[in-house]
């Protein structure tokens, strides 16, 4: 999980066109009022009827942009702009180091850009998976997607499967890093802390607690 991955590609430096910064406002403002009631009535008790309702759409258009309620936390666009970050890191880097590189790579072009995420809204979307076991559950479901897609991208740089054992057990590990690492922000007392500076520092932990094997069999 990230901090939901970005509405638009940090990858892009052109403006987006008028038809998809129609779409990212209308994410946006769809998200908003979903936080608000989940905030004012609980999550369970709040139906997609009702956040169109507060957000001014449709329940269809709802489902065009997020096909479950729990989508609505958890939809992001890390995974596509990870996979390309990590393809694009130097050959001669240690596979983990260029993993976390291009995690925070993407991580830091996210916090800058994305308009409307703010540090609250961050620290209540990290709160609601903490707390409801559906979003929990569908966040174990994309995090080994992310895994998966992250893992291919390792293995063109190290000539092992994508599916073999250490591939997986480094991946997944810097992946729950990440995940973990936002949690521990979440139940802060100091939700202003640097989320970035923790996730950081957690990538770091495993990245020396790995041992460089990838490169050789």
């Amino acid at each position: 999980m990230a901090p939901a991955r970005t509405e638009s590609s940090a990858a892009t430096e052109s403006r987006p066109g008028l038809r998809e910064r129609k779409k990212i406002k209308t994410r946006q403002a769809i998200r908003k009022a979903a936080y608000r009631l989940f905030d004012e009535e609980g999550y369970a008790a709040t139906s997609v009827e009702r956040i169109a309702d507060e957000a001014e759409v449709s329940p269809s258009t709802v489902f065009r942009y997020f096909p479950t309620k729990e989508d609505i936390v958890l939809t992001d666009e890390y995974d596509p702009l990870m996979h390309e970050a990590l393809l694009a890191r130097p050959a001669d880097e240690p596979p983990v180091t260029a993993l976390r590189r291009a995690m925070l790579e993407v991580i830091g072009q996210a916090m800058s850009q994305e308009p409307g995420r703010e540090p609250a809204e961050s620290h209540q979307r990290i709160r609601l998976v903490l707390e409801v076991p559906a979003l929990r559950a569908r966040m174990t479901e994309q995090m080994s997607e992310t895994v998966r897609i992250l893992a291919a991208a390792l293995a063109g740089r190290t000539g092992r499967n994508a599916d073999s054992l250490e591939l997986r057990v480094c991946t997944g590990a810097l992946v729950g890093a990440m995940s973990e690492a936002m949690f521990y922000w979440a139940n802060s007392d100091e939700p202003q802390e640097d989320l970035f500076a923790i996730v950081e520092r957690a990538l770091r932990v495993v990245e020396r607690g790995i041992p460089q094997t990838l490169g050789a069999e």
